[in-house]
């Protein structure tokens, strides 16, 4: 029994592969509208993708400023530097002592005459720190986190870029996932027309096997596999028109790579996204096709 349905699936396989053969330049032109449609969504979302990595290398790493009290004393200098050592998320820290900070002061700014004449040093005692997470909602929640420790007067730190960054990741893949789904639909569409035009051309064909007995099943079955097919390789042109486009750009980018020592080469999707696509696909065109027949298959009745 199960050795049969195997062969009737393996039999329909080839059948439809005899078909597209059949049909090259048809099935050609069906499976590039579809690669390309696969490919403006999958595009975009490679290169948001890869925006995340590049804008990680060239933006410096987070930092905070905390500012101690004035009055903090070195216990409570080490306090902080415990906390800092404990938190996950403080790739690293420095020190900067308030002589330290009048001293740099000085020399940099000028000012040397002006803070002599203090009498005293308006500076505190301060902490560098590295984050490790750029996410503006994480970093507001660290500062935030800091800002409650002992002896800490004032935690600052600047959010914004990070906000605008993760504003424009965000719409890019808000873009890819509107595109996905209208050309989503009209992959369905495609599909639909395609396999109602193939119902219309086997019209006498489908007549004759309901006069001898075949089940809706069996006949509605080289369809879907058609309509699965045609999805699959949709997906694949799509990867590789992506993989084609993105050699071509990192073709440019190398130059811009060497002027600003910088890895800016353009990846691929990954093997998960790589594989979720092809599934995809296979799924919609088949959709399409499950959907024609389900439209028109019962329509047509052998004539007595």
């Amino acid at each position: 029994m199960i050795k049969a349905w195997f062969n009737q699936h393996v039999f329909v396989f080839f059948l439809v592969i005899k078909r597209i053969i059949v049909a090259p330049v048809t099935s050609l032109l069906s499976i590039l509208v579809m690669g390309i449609a696969f490919s403006l969504p999958a595009g975009i979302y490679v290169l948001v993708e890869n925006l995340q990595s590049i804008s990680s290398q060239t933006t410096t790493t987070p930092q905070m400023s905390l500012f101690l009290q004035q009055e903090a004393v070195q216990r409570d200098i080490g306090e902080i530097k415990r906390l800092l050592e404990e938190n996950e998320q403080v790739i690293r820290f420095q020190f900067v002592s308030k002589d330290q900070a009048l001293l740099q002061l000085q020399q940099n700014s000028g000012l040397n005459n002006v803070m002599r004449s203090l009498g005293y040093n308006p500076l505190p005692d301060a902490f560098i720190v590295d984050t490790l997470d750029v996410n503006a909602e994480s970093l507001d929640q660290l500062r935030t986190v800091m800002q409650a420790w002992p002896s800490v007067e004032y935690v600052q730190f600047d959010s914004a870029w990070a906000k605008r960054l993760e504003a424009i990741l965000n719409f890019g893949q808000a873009i890819a996932l509107m595109l996905f789904t209208l050309l989503s639909v009209a992959i369905i569409a495609v599909m639909f027309n395609t396999i109602r035009l193939q119902i219309l051309t086997k019209q006498d064909e489908i007549e004759v096997s309901k006069l001898i007995g075949a089940t809706d099943g069996f006949i509605r079955r080289p369809f879907l596999y058609f309509g699965a097919i045609q999805g699959l390789a949709g997906g694949i042109a799509a990867l590789v028109i992506i993989a084609l486009a993105l050699q071509t750009m990192n073709t440019d980018l190398s130059v811009l790579a060497e002027l600003y020592s910088i890895d800016l080469h353009l990846k691929h999707l990954s093997t998960t996204d790589s594989i979720s696509l092809l599934l995809f696909a296979t799924w919609l065109g088949w959709l399409g096709a499950r959907l024609s027949v389900a439209s028109h298959l019962w329509k047509i009745e052998p004539k007595y």
